[in-house]
């Protein structure tokens, strides 16, 4: 999931951003556009740094809800479909290559319904709400589409899965305990920890280079008006994810640090190459509510930057693993429409 729905709801909107547009970028260089057409988030590289694994929605591909494609970065840009790499069935998200590089995860619920689960129905007060799918759960399969493990079956969610550097371990989202924790595992599926417990939403978790730390985001809701409202749409299948805070602790759960408090939503974080920042998406400075750039933060929280300045959505940010190379998804260039595409750029730190 990882605020994916966002781009359904903000794409829409103009190219500018406060006039923005006309001002540098000057940590990204040499930008490439790689998707033409439809929502296109979540790309993250393989080990090699030769491909990446992405979840596309295009009904100009007959392709309703997210499925998982594989982009070869070795041949030309072109605008012909990608091979999807997903059985087709159901919605799935949130895919990482596993080491190897012959081997995707990612979170599906075909298990349950070859259709693609109904989206939350529109509410009275307006809330823009994410579903929590219960049928959620984590595979793994070969590069041709076909499945060849399933990694969780505990009910409930079960999704939003990324593995660590040094290819030993896999950080996920469960709502097993009741609440949204995170949990790790090996990557046979076995050995499952929980390693946070606090009351909110924790997700969209990814480690350090050194595979010693976790950055993620977090919803801690404090009064007890927002802990009624957290608990009670949580056993309706649903959050609200527009407050969120990025923190990080160790693998196991120790040294839980917050490092935002910008307030709105601040999420997709990653760690920087050197393991001594973080890059995220945000909206904390928008009055509207819909205008996300990339930033980057030192690990202990300060001296905040911002990263992009083009467009109104900038998001999911993973650097190659040799740290030369950012992707991110933007609907810069889109012409107005929709669109939100995957871009990569050259990174100078």
């Amino acid at each position: 999931m990882k605020f994916y729905s966002f781009l359904i709801l903000f794409t829409a909107f103009g190219c500018s951003v406060n006039g923005q547009d006309t001002l540098p970028e000057p940590h990204l260089e040499n930008i490439k556009q790689l998707t033409f057409g439809g929502d296109n988030a979540e790309a993250y590289f393989s080990f090699d740094n030769n491909y990446l694994t992405l979840q596309i929605t295009n009904p100009a591909w007959k392709v309703p809800c997210d499925q998982i494609y594989l982009l070869d970065l070795n041949q030309e840009v072109n605008k012909s479909e990608l091979p999807r790499i997903s059985n087709g069935k159901g919605r799935t998200t949130c895919s990482y290559f596993l080491p190897g590089n012959k081997e995707i995860l990612y979170a599906s619920t075909h298990a349950a319904s070859e259709a693609c689960p109904p989206p939350p129905a529109p509410r009275k007060d307006g809330k823009y709400l994410w579903p929590v799918y219960s049928s959620f759960d984590i595979f793994v399969a070969d590069l041709k589409g076909n499945i060849v493990r399933q990694l969780t079956n505990s009910p409930g969610y079960d999704a939003e899965a990324t593995v660590s550097p040094d290819g030993k371990m896999i950080v996920f989202t469960s709502d097993r305990s009741g609440d949204m924790e995170l949990y790790t595992m090996d990557l046979k599926g076995e050995n499952v920890k929980q390693i946070t417990n606090g009351l909110g939403y924790d997700g969209g978790a990814f480690f350090s280079p050194d595979s010693k730390k976790l950055v993620f985001r977090a919803s801690r809701p404090q009064t007890k008006e927002a802990i009624d409202e957290y608990t009670t749409l949580l056993k309706e299948g649903l959050v609200a994810p527009t407050n969120m805070e990025l923190y990080t602790c160790n693998v196991d759960g120790s040294d839980l640090q917050q490092i935002t408090k910008l307030g709105k939503a601040n999420w997709a974080p990653f760690f920087t190459p050197d393991g001594k920042r973080i890059i995220f998406a945000s909206n904390h400075f928008s009055t509207k509510g819909y205008d996300f750039q990339l930033f980057t933060i030192e690990i202990d929280g300060k001296n905040l930057e911002q990263i992009t300045r083009k467009s109104k959505f900038n998001a999911f940010p993973m650097f190659s693993f040799d740290g030369k190379k950012l992707v991110f998804s933007s609907n810069r260039n889109n012409g107005g429409t929709r669109d939100t595409n995957v871009f990569i750029a050259d990174w100078k730190p």
